[in-house]
């Protein structure tokens, strides 16, 4: 779990989402659809590493099975503050569910997502 906290904190998609199994599933803070499988989250984590200004992780709770870890970032003006939550399975991430807050920051993030991920 510190190898994703790693990554993340180095801008580094391609080995955060290597540590993913093929078939792992996304929970959206803002989005009811959960997606399923690297190609997916690549697309969401590499959006996010763009719309996420001033990340960084301040806590980490849980254990090998599962890890939540706690962030703060920017939307342009809107500061906010979040969780990942990771669950593993014999040490291959199989999920990943983020909440973020408040509500006006979940609506920035919406907001500069769609537009990243819309085709």
């Amino acid at each position: 779990m510190s190898a994703f906290r790693d990554a993340v904190h180095a801008g580094d998609v391609d080995a955060a989402v290597a540590l993913f199994a093929p078939d792992a599933v996304f929970v959206s803070p803002v989005v009811h659809q959960t997606y399923v499988g690297r190609d997916a989250l690549r697309a969401i984590l590499t959006a996010v590493v763009s719309v996420f200004e001033d990340f960084t992780y301040t806590d980490a709770y849980g254990d090998d099975d599962g890890r939540v870890l706690v962030f703060t970032a920017r939307v342009g003006d809107r500061a906010l503050q979040g969780v990942d939550i990771l669950r593993a399975v014999d040490g291959v991430l199989t999920e990943l569910t983020v909440m973020v807050r408040p509500y006006s920051a979940a609506t920035a993030l919406r907001e500069r997502m769609a537009a990243l991920l819309t085709p």
